[in-house]
């Protein structure tokens, strides 16, 4: 099974390498990686094309932001599966994708998520939050449920068959991409009961008061566009579930 990994970068010299090592560094043999950069200026480019042919398509150009890179790479992807993981994180071992393959392979499913942590942006030793996604279950959604975006490795099929981000959902895009796939078109899913994905803090949607809000509002006309209808209360579960991610221990890494 051919794995297609995706990371989109702008000026993010400061941690691509982390990023990169963490992904040339997996046991796993068969990984296509892609970076799509959008024209640093802060020595990224160089960075990355010291990797030679380790990093199989690359390209700097402008784009229309964060998910409208996604989109790129998705299009170049010819991996079964698709994974994304952005300049600023990393895997939490190099054992992640051979387990998530292997989770493929036992379960049949049409993706897989895992848990995450967010880490003080320069000291990834600092614990910030642990998102332990857990077991899904059908609506979930309606509780305000979703995985983690970058602990979420999907079938190559599933973005052929419903499409890739929509570029008008601004900081919301990666829900509704999730809401789609996974709510309203009934997504095979399983679970890796596990940390896969270690983030910086430091995510849009959360950053504010005034951004939760609106990234709420945005939650709300990703069901819209799906003609989906929530509870009442989904759209704040939703970040009320988050609470318990600031208080919550993740598990030590085994041996």
């Amino acid at each position: 099974m051919k794995v297609s990994i995706i990371t989109v970068v702008y000026n993010g010299a400061s941690f691509i390498q982390d990023c990169i090592k963490s992904i040339l560094n997996q046991t796993y043999p068969d990984i296509e990686y892609i970076i799509i950069d959008g024209q640093s200026t802060d020595g990224t480019v160089e960075i990355v094309q010291s990797y030679g042919t380790k990093i199989a398509h690359f390209i700097s150009e402008p784009d229309k932001g964060l998910y409208d890179a996604m989109n790129k790479g998705i299009g170049l992807a010819t991996g079964e599966v698709i994974g994304l993981l952005n300049a600023d994180d990393f895997y939490r071992h190099n054992r992640v994708i051979e387990n998530m393959v292997a989770t493929f392979e036992r379960t049949g499913s049409d993706a897989v998520y895992g848990d995450m942590l967010y880490v003080d942006r320069n000291d990834p030793q600092k614990l910030k939050r642990y998102w332990r996604s857990g077991w899904y279950h059908d609506n979930a959604f309606l509780w305000g449920w979703m995985p983690g975006h970058l602990s979420f490795f999907a079938k190559r099929l599933l973005y052929e068959k419903h499409g890739a981000f929509r570029l008008d959902m601004k900081s919301a895009a990666d829900y509704e991409l999730m809401l789609r796939f996974i709510h309203k078109n009934k997504a095979r899913l399983a679970y890796m009961d596990e940390v896969t994905i270690v983030m910086r803090a430091g995510g849009i949607s959360n950053s504010s008061l005034k951004n939760r809000l609106r990234a709420n509002r945005e939650d709300q006309t990703a069901w819209q566009l799906n003609n989906l209808k929530p509870y009442f209360f989904t759209f704040w579960l939703k970040p009320l579930r988050k609470l318990k991610q600031y208080i919550s221990k993740p598990p030590e890494l085994p041996d």
